[in-house]
């Protein structure tokens, strides 16, 4: 719950009881938990308004859809257009990283390592 482990929850706790005292604590907590309700609420209105406001205006779910599916294709496109064919570019690394091991080791003999 919020990173927050038992014993942390336990010390906090512990110290709000100290603070407010016992009797003070559920009414805090009543408190809180209206003011939870009003604030979820508040954004559901918020949200039907805004949902309201966007269908007055034409725009509806499918519609927002199609135009964020369309933009992420074009982003797709763009993105396979700039990084093109790199498939290839990792097994040509690997084919030069050995060859290259092997040029020095003809030169030098195998490296032997000491664990």
């Amino acid at each position: 719950m919020f990173g927050i482990g038992g014993g942390e929850l336990v010390f906090i706790l512990f110290i709000v009881l100290m603070l407010f005292g016992s009797d003070k604590v559920p009414e805090i907590a009543r408190t809180m938990g209206k003011a939870m309700a009003q604030l979820k609420n508040a954004t559901n209105d918020i949200k039907s308004e805004i949902q309201k406001g966007a269908e007055a205006n034409g725009l509806d779910a499918k519609s927002l859809n199609d135009i964020t599916g369309n933009i992420n294709a074009e982003i797709d496109n763009a993105k396979s257009n700039l990084l093109g064919d790199t498939g290839n570019l990792l097994g040509d690394t690997t084919a030069e990283i050995e060859k290259v091991k092997e040029d020095i080791d003809t030169l030098s003999g195998p490296i032997k390592r000491q664990m």
